[in-house]
């Protein structure tokens, strides 16, 4: 289930709408809860070709999840979409 975006910036990251990584997303959401849980998150690091995802997803939740209940809602997804860009190697487009 790798990411399906439309095209690669100059500097190799993939590129994708703000809605498309909601919706990519959502592919990992194993529990369909609404959340993306620590696990869920390595799980989508690992399928889009990421190293370590463990350590990276435990970062992840740490860095971006605001209210601090371990798990990231929709409310939060704008910082992890950040937290792609800068760990990723993804570009987000918010527009």
């Amino acid at each position: 289930m790798a990411i399906k975006t439309r095209s690669y910036s100059v500097d190799g990251k993939r590129e994708m709408t703000i809605d498309e990584f909601k919706r990519w997303l959502k592919n990992f959401d194993d529990d369909k809860d609404g959340r993306i849980s620590r696990d869920e998150l390595a799980d989508a690091i690992r399928v889009s070709g990421g190293w370590f995802a463990s350590r990276k997803s435990k970062h992840g939740i740490r860095s971006v999840d605001a209210n601090g209940n371990g798990f990231i809602d929709d409310n939060e997804i704008r910082n992890l979409a950040e937290f792609a860009e800068k760990h990723l190697n993804v570009r987000i487009l918010f527009f």
